[in-house]
């Protein structure tokens, strides 16, 4: 896989650069963050980490309003665990973070490479979470990105369609059990439209979902098609209203497996209360049926999401969740203070000691029992 991505930033840098030199501006920017967290409770345990994100962006015109530019960045990490009744583990990588190239007007654009793809109307619990893994509970909102061709268009009215094939992407994405069969392509779409006071779109995906880490195989076959439709809707009624679905369908003979059922609803508005208070609630609905319209155990999820600014350098949110279904509470408070260049972050969370839950659709699992982190960013 590394040597992968190096072919594609290789690839990308020959090709940024037979563009015009003298017309070609570059930058180069990185962020530096360090963090501590601590879990007191009994056998007590820390971790500790540093990170650094360097980031080139390069820009170009090429002719009349067609303009190229491409980023290449780097996510270098070194962390270590330590308990008291364990050994201490650490763990560092250097991996590529972003490579892509991109070919753009004022209404469309085409691009290549290792990006970030994601979509959606929902804040804390996303059925359209396909190509990303954004913990909303994390600070620096980072996630790996996926190696494909987007391509997008936008209309005068600020409708726009996308279209997108992916390709080379091993492990899970998103909400998904099952990696995609490697050497095969992905694929699919969106349509947005405005619609009154808000925008609503409808977004499809199409993959080969290889079986074989849930040590499955059918008729001789390791993989089975799968494909995804989504619909989402945002509308300023006074108050935001906003909705999120997403029903994949896998083409397997386990009713448990074949159909996965995502649905969000949520709500937002600013209260005049000192410099405002801002508010978002959403509800989570997820479930297995048997068929599309079957009736199936679900998991039932409520999240709150609270904002207030103290003065122009610090901010204080809070996350509430609630799992209706397994009767478990997921609390997290943030204090952020942010310079020109550095930011703090001090966290303090209460949560499960195991729990699936909001937990569940991201990598980070960290926020599990009770603690606190602190994290420091550098940006440049």
């Amino acid at each position: 896989m590394r040597s992968a991505m190096r072919n594609i930033a290789a690839v990308l840098l020959s090709v940024f650069s037979a563009v015009r030199a003298q017309a070609q501006s570059a930058e180069l920017h990185g962020q530096a963050s360090g963090w501590l967290m601590a879990h007191p409770a009994d056998p007590a345990s820390a971790q500790s980490g540093l990170r650094y994100i360097p980031d080139l962006l390069a820009a170009a015109p090429l002719s009349g309003s067609l303009n190229a530019d491409l980023e290449l960045s780097l996510n270098a990490f070194t962390d270590a665990a330590v308990a008291a009744d364990r050994h201490p583990a650490t763990a560092s990588d250097v991996k590529a973070y972003r490579a892509w190239l991109r070919l753009a007007t004022d209404r469309f654009e085409a691009r290549i490479g290792l990006q970030k793809i994601n979509f959606g109307s929902a804040l804390l619990f996303r059925p359209l979470m396909w190509f990303d893994r954004v913990d909303p509970r994390d600070p620096l909102q980072l996630t790996d990105g996926v190696t494909g061709l987007l391509l997008r268009y936008t209309f005068q009215d600020n409708a726009n369609i996308w279209t997108w094939m992916l390709y080379g992407n091993a492990g899970t994405k998103g909400w998904e059990l099952s990696p995609t069969r490697q050497r095969t392509v992905e694929y699919g779409g969106r349509i947005q439209s405005t619609i009154g006071p808000g925008e609503a779109a409808i977004t499809y995906h199409h993959r080969r979902a290889d079986l074989r880490n849930l040590g499955l195989m059918f008729a001789g076959r390791s993989d089975v098609p799968e494909d995804r439709i989504g619909l989402d809707g945002k509308w300023d009624l006074g108050i935001g209203v906003w909705f999120e679905t997403a029903l994949t369908r896998t083409d397997i003979d386990i009713p448990e497996l074949r159909y996965q059922r995502l649905a969000t609803l949520g709500a937002d508005y600013t209260f005049g209360i000192g410099d405002g208070l801002y508010v978002a609630a959403e509800y989570f609905r997820a479930d297995r049926p048997s068929g599309p319209l079957a009736h199936a155990a679900r998991t039932d999820f409520s999240g709150l999401l609270m904002t207030y600014p103290l003065s122009i350098l610090d901010q204080l949110s809070a996350m509430i969740y609630r799992d209706w279904t397994n009767r478990h509470w997921y609390r997290i408070a943030t204090w952020q203070r942010n310079y020109d260049n550095w930011s703090v972050y001090l966290l303090g969370f209460w949560n499960p000691d195991a729990a699936p839950g909001p937990q569940a659709q991201t990598v980070n699992a960290a926020f599990a029992g009770a603690g606190a982190q602190l994290t420091l960013v550098f940006n440049h």
